[in-house]
């Protein structure tokens, strides 16, 4: 790739836009599969704004962020991630608060708030406001960060799983049991060099079946907003999993519509397309794939430069590609 082409606006003027999803369990530094500490002399937030930044994406979704917790510095890192991306629209969706421990089975507290949606507007506030505001609940959840401007969102709370599995935790031995939490999706209808687009950032439940049936879900929730769609997420679905559930038949047949360059409105096909087919875990050798991205409305060798870059930050690799929109 020369230096032109790795330039956002030489791609925007080409028609190409760099699509990335990354789960960067919170910003955490690793080496070698481990856990480390974080890097002395600079904020906690500096590994994980370095990572996005080399990134370079136009569209960026996050898995696994943390906002204002004790463990990664009280950071809020959505609004860092979108500064090192340089990407002025975006927008964080809270799936849980900060006190939901994964290794204990506990029913809500009455008071504990469920889905809530922060963009630039919330986090100035914050910032001068400090975290004792109304809003300053530390909660963990997603972000999607773009440089394209943004018509519409949408958000969407998932339900848990409602059985523990067990997993593999980084930093410990063996399997630790862990109940699911709740999950979250953000949609975003985006301006295109050819009209207008629809981007969805998930993370799925690790519970199998239980994440199918959340998939499905968000198929339904999206299927009104305009196409192409593209699809950027951690799935805990691994290989053609995805792309299979969501071409599966649906209970009543849907088609979506979306305004073509001329004007004129198409009918568009749903058939969605596994964009990239590579390994993403675990970073330090990865081994299967977790993270994708799909789309509909798009043919199905349209994306191009598909990689998966290594980082300092998380047991997940980024997946990266570029799509003419």
């Amino acid at each position: 790739m020369t230096a032109s082409e790795a330039d956002p606006r030489s791609r925007a003027h080409a028609g190409r836009v760099r699509f990335a999803t990354f789960n960067v369990l919170h910003g955490r530094p690793m080496r070698d599969g481990r856990p480390v500490a974080f890097p002395a002399g600079c904020g906690p937030e500096t590994p994980l704004v370095r990572a996005v930044a080399s990134l370079d994406a136009d569209v960026l979704a996050l898995q696994e962020l943390d906002r204002l917790q004790e463990r990664s510095g009280r950071v809020d890192q959505a609004r860092a991630a979108a500064v090192g991306a340089e990407a002025p629209y975006w927008r964080y969706a809270s799936a849980f608060p900060a006190g939901a421990a994964s290794t204990d089975r506990r029913a809500p507290e009455p008071d504990e708030p469920g889905l809530r949606v922060y963009g630039p507007r919330e986090a100035e506030a914050q910032a001068e406001a400090g975290t004792g505001a109304s809003d300053g609940v530390p909660s963990h959840g997603i972000a999607l960060l773009s440089r394209l401007p943004v018509r519409q969102w949408r958000a969407r709370r998932l339900a848990p799983a409602p059985v523990p599995m067990p997993l593999r935790t980084p930093g410990r031995r063996g399997l630790t049991l862990s109940w699911d939490q709740p999950r979250a999706a953000l949609a975003a209808v985006l301006e295109g060099r050819h009209g207008p687009f629809t981007v969805v950032a998930l993370h799925l439940s690790f519970v199998p079946g239980w994440n199918v049936r959340q998939l499905l879900e968000v198929r339904a929730w999206m299927a009104d907003l305009p196409g192409p769609q593209v699809l950027l997420g951690d799935l805990n679905l691994t290989g053609a999993l995805p792309g299979a559930v969501l071409n599966s038949p649906a209970r009543k047949g849907r088609t979506g519509l979306r305004r073509t360059r001329d004007g004129d409105t198409a009918q568009l096909s749903r058939r969605w397309h596994d964009l990239a087919r590579t390994p993403t875990y675990p970073a330090h050798r990865p081994l299967v794939q977790f993270d994708h991205v799909l789309a509909t409305g798009l043919a199905a060798d349209a994306a191009t430069g598909a990689d998966t870059p290594p980082t300092d930050v998380s047991d997940h690799r980024p997946l990266v590609v570029e799509l003419p929109l």
